[in-house]
């Protein structure tokens, strides 16, 4: 029966190969009674010829197949995240690692790495993750930025009044943080500074359902968007954005973190220190 399961087949199939088999050797190679079933001393000699045969035909079959490829390495991140740090950082894991591919996974969801659902993931948070291995990789903050289309000179506004002259952009955060790093909580910091700050609510905003559509928008001109100098890092230092303000707020931390057991710890292991050593 458990032959019959190996190789897919009824154990009336089995017991068919095995008479016709001994009809060609022409002798018993089962003792089939009493029970268990063993071998005759006929059987004790075909079965290690037969073994080492076997083992030919597998080990020939798979030199002719063609190497199978590593499977990618599923890292799971948020979306702003994986579009502005991540993608411009790949050939540099590409020139480290050639032969291991990264499938990205860009959602704001956390998924269950125990699950299985990812091999590794990044997570944005205060404190370190508790699904498991978690080690800092970055931490940011949250700053006014704009095209320099916006700004006279390039130089940032001095005064907070003058931002509000601009269209505010807005995302969604899907957190529920009182203290999220967002235009509301600037604007408190900004009266503590300006009490006089007023007129805010009369400004023309816009808001996004995605962190990514804020950037894209705010780099097209359309406002100003309050953002993590992690996630636009390398706008800013190409010029398409600038800080439009010198106030700016604490952001959070990133981890990667990974499932302690996980068959696969040495290369993510190997992506955890490629990681930190990008940031």
């Amino acid at each position: 029966a458990r032959a019959a399961v190996e190789l897919g087949v009824t154990p009336t199939a089995i017991s068919h190969q095995v008479r016709s088999l001994e009809q060609a050797c022409g002798q018993a190679l089962f003792r089939r009674r009493p029970r268990p079933l063993a071998l005759t001393t006929a059987g004790a000699r075909l079965l290690p010829v037969l073994s080492d045969g076997f083992d030919a035909f597998a080990d020939a079959i798979a030199a002719l197949r063609p190497p199978r490829a590593t499977p990618p390495l599923r890292v799971t991140m948020p979306n702003a995240f994986a579009g502005h740090w991540l993608v411009p950082r790949l050939p540099g894991w590409r020139a480290a690692h050639p032969a291991v591919p990264l499938e990205v996974i860009g959602t704001n969801a956390v998924l269950d790495l125990q699950a299985g659902e990812a091999d590794v993931a990044i997570r944005y948070a205060r404190t370190p993750p508790a699904d498991g291995i978690a080690r800092e990789i970055l931490r940011d903050a949250y700053r006014p930025v704009c095209s320099p289309a916006l700004l006279p000179g390039r130089e940032p506004v001095m005064r907070a009044a003058e931002l509000l002259r601009f269209p505010l952009i807005h995302f969604d955060w899907t957190r529920a943080d009182p203290d999220a790093p967002n235009w509301r909580r600037w604007l408190v910091h900004a009266r503590a500074a300006e009490p006089e700050l007023r007129g805010h609510e009369a400004v023309c905003h816009l808001s996004f359902r995605e962190e990514l559509h804020a950037i894209d928008a705010a780099i097209a001109g359309e406002g100003v968007a309050i953002c993590s100098d992690v996630v636009v890092g390398g706008h800013l230092r190409s010029g398409a954005l600038v800080q439009a303000h010198a106030l700016t707020l604490p952001g959070y931390r990133f981890f990667v973190a990974w499932h302690a057991d996980h068959a696969r710890g040495p290369l993510i292991e190997a992506f955890a220190a490629w990681l930190r050593a990008a940031a």
